[in-house]
């Protein structure tokens, strides 16, 4: 890691370990959607900066999936992580959603992502496509191995997430394919009962342990901590009401209600008048939990990097705490 074209920030970051696994993770993690044309295009040199400016940031924890881009953010983090020793990073993608070649042309952004249609999504959480999904995301990267795998929002697909794709995963870690397996979802039920039925060593929950929804600390977090399993949290600013609450703001991919926007504003007012910033909150907030392992954010470029890690790093006083549980903003 002395290849001066790769900043790589602190020589021994903080490193937590994915429940009884032996896969370490820095504390913050940068998330990939971003860098794979999420709404916009981000340029190929947009991309690796953003890569590059969380290694300087002492970030050794990436999260991908087949789904961003199709395929885009997984060989873009692979041509920056490639220039790395192997054991220098962690490396998590996700199984749930194949990529199949498609000829007809368009885009993609009906599913968000600014690229040409050249391929299309297909459901697929059987053994079979669960290998096939790791074999596929392995040669985007570039890479010989990951670190963890997830099984991605396997939402409507419950019964064969459980019957068989989450067997297959077992096999995988046995074999030691895979350090670490867990599940990835914008819900907190189905999270709860990988935790409780199941040996996952992590689940990644999205925007449902933050300011605005407190739902996972009813269930998710309580079991997580009482069986072992670590919580990756994902979704920190709600899709960026969060990080700028206002008019037309995004909260979870459409815009924020009235109510949830004003709630936004008056956390923001609490935290300037204690001398920090919202985003500041929002962070701390979902890594103040002892369940909570990594908190994971997306970023599209290096000053968006910069920022998140700026504010990840940013003091955040008791007495706002304090202020938003005796307001109601915030559960007790």
């Amino acid at each position: 890691m002395n290849d001066p074209a790769v900043p790589t920030g602190p020589s021994e970051p903080v490193r937590r370990r994915l429940g009884r696994s032996g896969v370490e993770v820095t504390p913050l993690a940068l998330g990939t959607s971003g860098i794979a044309n999420l709404y916009t295009p981000v340029t190929e040199e947009q991309a690796r900066e953003a890569v590059r400016a969380a290694l300087r940031r002492g970030v050794r924890h990436f999260d991908t999936a087949p789904h961003y881009g199709l395929g885009l953010a997984e060989r873009r983090l692979g041509a920056v992580l490639r220039e790395l020793p192997r054991d220098a990073y962690t490396v998590s993608t996700k199984a749930g959603r194949r990529l199949e070649p498609s000829d007809a042309g368009g885009d993609d952004l009906a599913n968000g992502f600014a690229v040409p249609a050249t391929h299309r999504r297909v459901w697929d959480f059987s053994a079979d496509g669960v290998r096939r999904s790791l074999e596929a995301s392995l040669e985007r990267l570039g890479l010989d191995r990951v670190d963890v795998v997830y099984l991605h929002d396997p939402d409507d697909h419950e019964d064969q997430a459980f019957r068989e794709a989450y067997p297959a995963l077992e096999r995988l870690r046995s074999e030691g394919v895979v350090g670490a397996i867990g599940a990835g979802m914008n819900q907190t039920a189905m999270l709860t009962r990988f935790v409780r039925d199941t040996d996952v060593d992590v689940v990644l929950c999205a925007g449902r342990h933050t300011l605005l929804d407190h739902s996972a600390a009813a269930e998710l977090l309580p079991a997580a901590l009482d069986r072992g399993v670590s919580v990756v949290v994902g979704g920190a600013f709600n899709s960026g009401l969060l990080a700028d609450p206002r008019p037309g703001a995004p909260y979870d991919y459409a815009t924020a209600p009235a109510a949830l926007l004003e709630r936004a504003l008056r956390i923001k007012e609490a935290a300037e008048r204690h001398g920090t910033s919202l985003r500041a909150a929002a962070l701390a907030h979902c890594a103040a939990h002892p369940a909570v392992t990594a908190v994971l954010v997306g970023a599209r470029s290096a000053a968006e990097v910069d920022d998140c890690a700026d504010r990840f790093e940013e003091p955040v006083p008791d007495a706002l705490w304090e202020e938003l549980r005796a307001t109601g903003l915030l559960d007790a």
